[in-house]
């Protein structure tokens, strides 16, 4: 009888992983199950319909995977960048079972592109994230909104009117005034470059002379590769380079301005600052700051100590868009967020 009990637990305890990897493949079918999804036939795109005062357009988004309590809509820089900034988010997000949605912006890639720069408002936009919430079926229980850059304005600000609907919230690579950012480029970012390269981008900025090859020559050779996408421009990843060739300038320009130094001119978001309204944010909230970024990551980590239930997250190689030169710090707590939020 000994030996027999033996023999049982040690049977028991065998075939424990094999059930445990059953249990994974079943679980991993059923993420990829798309059976009964209205999105089925087009493999998880859905065309939304977005009212505006201008009149009704269609938005782009994708859905992968399936799962009830963890939906995470991505938000994409810019403004008039698209969504391929984040296939990466395929290598990461799937094992996880977390559902994830792309998205291309009113005016962006794939979504209707209007020629009416009126549509390019801040308010409209966040009054075109929650009819692509409410279109994809995204609520209080299940949404996560991520949002980087320009993004991550659109997130703040989204958060501010509507956080009643998040279950989450991701702020990433975006401080909370334009004013600070264009402080602390001036201030800190532009005085580590080479004296020569400054003094020669400042006569193209001096001059207004936006568009000269020369110009973007030194901004992409010396500042984007330090502080955007840490990696010589013939390594960056193929989505960077299609993300960059199919951004929407009118949209980009209406409102960040053409200066790859800040927001100048009459662009929209000059002046844009929500400092004082982030302690109303109460929903989990995760910040994400890199190193290198163009974004001061003290006022990242700032940004979380002030809204009511913060975390923040460091990359301590990353810059601006940290999902690539920082991926596995950028992605370990990513993911790690949502899992405890969802617990």
């Amino acid at each position: 009888m000994k030996y027999l009990s033996i023999l049982s637990l040690f049977l028991l305890i065998s075939c424990g992983p094999q059930e445990r990897a059953n249990q994974k493949i079943k679980t991993h079918v059923d993420y990829l199950d798309s059976e009964g999804k209205e999105d089925q036939f087009m493999g998880g795109i859905k065309m939304v319909n977005v009212n505006t005062p201008k009149g009704t357009f269609k938005v782009w988004t994708k859905r992968t995977g399936n799962n009830p309590t963890k939906k995470v809509l991505l938000l994409h820089g810019g403004p008039g960048m698209t969504h391929e900034i984040y296939e990466c988010f395929d290598g990461y997000f799937p094992q996880e079972n977390i559902e994830y949605y792309y998205y291309d912006q009113l005016g962006s890639y794939y979504s209707d592109q209007p020629k009416d720069l009126s549509l390019w408002d801040l308010s409209r936009f966040v009054e075109e994230v929650e009819q692509v919430r409410v279109a994809l079926g995204l609520d209080k229980d299940n949404f996560y909104l991520f949002g980087q850059s320009w993004g991550g304005i659109l997130a703040m600000e989204y958060a501010l009117k509507y956080q009643q609907n998040l279950k989450g919230l991701i702020i990433s690579n975006m401080m909370a005034s334009i004013q600070d950012y264009m402080d602390y480029s001036d201030q800190v970012l532009a005085p580590k470059l080479p004296k020569d390269v400054l003094a020669e981008i400042m006569t193209y900025e001096n001059a207004e002379d936006y568009g000269n090859e020369r110009y973007l020559e030194l901004v992409v050779k010396h500042y984007y590769t330090r502080h955007v996408i840490r990696m010589e421009e013939s390594d960056w990843p193929d989505p960077v380079n299609r993300g960059f060739k199919h951004l929407n300038p009118e949209v980009y320009i209406t409102m960040q301005g053409p200066s790859e130094f800040g927001i100048k001119g009459d662009a929209t978001l000059k002046g844009w600052d929500v400092k004082d309204r982030l302690p109303e944010i109460k929903v989990p909230t995760l910040t994400i700051g890199a190193e290198h970024d163009t974004m001061d990551p003290k006022h990242m980590e700032w940004i979380a100590n002030t809204v009511q239930n913060g975390k923040y997250l460091h990359c301590p190689n990353g810059s601006h868009l940290c999902q690539f030169d920082d991926q596995k710090v950028f992605f370990e707590g990513l993911v790690r967020f949502i899992h405890e939020t969802d617990k």
